[in-house]
């Protein structure tokens, strides 16, 4: 695997923002591999719900599996942002 936290980096400082359904690809994934399984009440308003709804998504997956599927999501997605 590359190295994660070049890529994390690289992902931030995308030059063309991502529609939020991307952004919400990444979020779920961010979130799942620093603090695993989603441990808060599902926010009232639309944007916290839709980021709750993208970590819930990704409910089970470990670490590693998270990570290796945000550098394939990236790997998707720079050509297009990048």
């Amino acid at each position: 695997m590359a190295d994660f936290n070049a890529i994390l980096e690289k992902t931030k400082a995308f030059s063309k923002k991502p529609p939020t359904e991307v952004f919400l690809e990444f979020y779920g994934l961010y979130k799942q591999f620093q603090e695993g399984d989603i441990n808060i009440e599902k926010p009232a308003d639309a944007e916290g719900a839709a980021k709750y709804d993208a970590w819930l998504s990704r409910k089970g997956l470990s670490v590693e599996d998270a990570k290796a599927a945000y550098v394939v999501l990236y790997e998707k997605y720079n050509p297009i942002y990048g």
